[in-house]
């Protein structure tokens, strides 16, 4: 995650990290990214059942649940292994995670163990009795997706109405007393939804948005062309930069990020530069605790069946699964190659890659594009839009 809001607009003092001692079971959320025990926060993809179809769901989800879920007993376990290993956050996707029946009663049980516990939801189920159930538990933060305004929203995710529900969601959080936030993802069908995006941010006083940039995983394996160029991409970052700007301007502050393309933190330090130098020097600082990219390491997934992945990208390679070995032993074991270097994986990456200047904060953005892409999962991330002079690597 980049965070637009903390790195370009100081929202965040870059010595709070250092105040707080960077481990993360005393960071705050909005600092978790800079700890330096890097204990993984787990993406629990709870069920593959979901009551839409997202044309770019990275979990190929269904309308019916597979007989293979965790049960709940399996999941209470799952818990107690995570919270025992010292992972800070569980997030609990899908699918739809709220299709599943047991997700307040796990979720509880994830506070109880002392977790933060957060939902990655589509946001239509969350009723206000839904609403004050979450919040009764002690859930942490709702994250809600939406791909756009209604029309293109509903095209997206494959269901008429799925954006007012959507809406009603955030609204019954909001007033339930959640913390929410909304997670959009760009590509070329929805680039020009993203003013609509910080519109609604502000009417309905959302306090945070994530701006994920496209993987190529699941079904957006088929959304490869869909992806911006990369001058398209610089259009969309310097746009939410510039929102995002003005709603601190004008006194409404707002956490903004972008996910997965770790390109956009070079981005905000160059335009920083030349910009305002001084604070370039406290973002690059930043932006070396963040380390980027951090698949295998600072991030893991459980699947429902309970297999193992570098991320919630990687379903097709497993590590192991909990229900033989817990994830804490799955997790520390490097005798398996990709687990090890993706440690550390800057000594693997090829190409321009191997070369920029900015590999020590971005590590090689993402491998599971590049694999997509190329076949090779150490290739250069084809998502990497800035040039050769940027990346210290342009010919003389």
């Amino acid at each position: 995650m980049i965070g637009i809001s903390k790195l370009y607009c100081g929202t965040v003092e870059p010595s709070d990290a250092l105040r707080y001692g960077r481990m993360s079971s005393s960071l705050p959320s909005h600092l978790l990214q800079f700890s330096a025990d890097k204990r993984p926060v787990v993406v629990w993809n709870a069920t593959q059942k979901c009551n839409l179809k997202c044309v770019h769901c990275y979990a190929h989800a269904t309308d019916v649940s597979t007989e293979d879920e965790l049960t709940t007993e399996e999941g209470r376990a799952l818990i107690d292994d995570l919270a025992g290993y010292g992972v800070p956050v569980l997030l609990f996707s899908g699918g739809e995670p709220l299709v599943r029946k047991d997700l307040p009663e796990l979720a509880a049980y994830a506070v109880e163990k002392g977790m933060r516990a957060v939902i990655s939801t589509n946001g239509t189920l969350i009723t206000p009795a839904v609403a004050r159930t979450l919040k009764e538990i002690g859930l942490s933060y709702v994250g809600i997706s939406l791909d756009g305004m209604r029309e293109v929203n509903d095209r997206f995710r494959g269901v008429k109405g799925a954006f007012d529900k959507a809406v009603e969601g955030i609204e019954n959080s909001r007033t339930a007393g959640i913390k929410v936030g909304l997670r959009f993802t760009i590509n070329k069908a929805n680039a020009a939804e993203i003013p609509g995006i910080f519109d609604l941010l502000e009417e309905k006083d959302v306090p945070r948005v994530c701006f994920y940039h496209l993987v190529y995983a699941g079904r957006g394996s088929n959304l490869v062309e869909q992806d911006l160029t990369h001058e398209e991409t610089r259009k969309a970052v310097d746009l939410i930069i510039e929102r995002t700007r003005d709603l601190h301007q004008r006194g409404k502050p707002k956490e903004v990020l972008t996910v997965d393309n770790h390109a956009d933190g070079p981005y905000v330090y160059l335009r920083l530069l030349e910009e305002d130098p001084e604070r370039a020097k406290e973002v690059y600082e930043l932006l070396q605790m963040n380390e980027g990219n951090s698949t295998g390491r600072g991030i893991g997934c459980v699947s429902w069946n309970g297999d193992v992945h570098p991320d919630q990208f990687w379903r097709h390679y497993s590590f192991g699964n909990v229900r033989k070995r817990p994830f804490s032993e799955i997790w520390s074991d490097t005798s398996d190659p990709l687990m090890a270097r993706l440690k550390d994986k800057k000594p693997h990456v090829k190409g321009r890659c191997a070369s920029c200047r900015w590999l020590d904060i971005c590590a090689g953005n993402f491998r599971v594009r590049a694999e997509a892409v190329t076949g090779d999962l150490w290739a250069p991330d084809p998502a990497c839009y800035l040039t050769d002079e940027e990346i210290g690597i342009a010919l003389s």
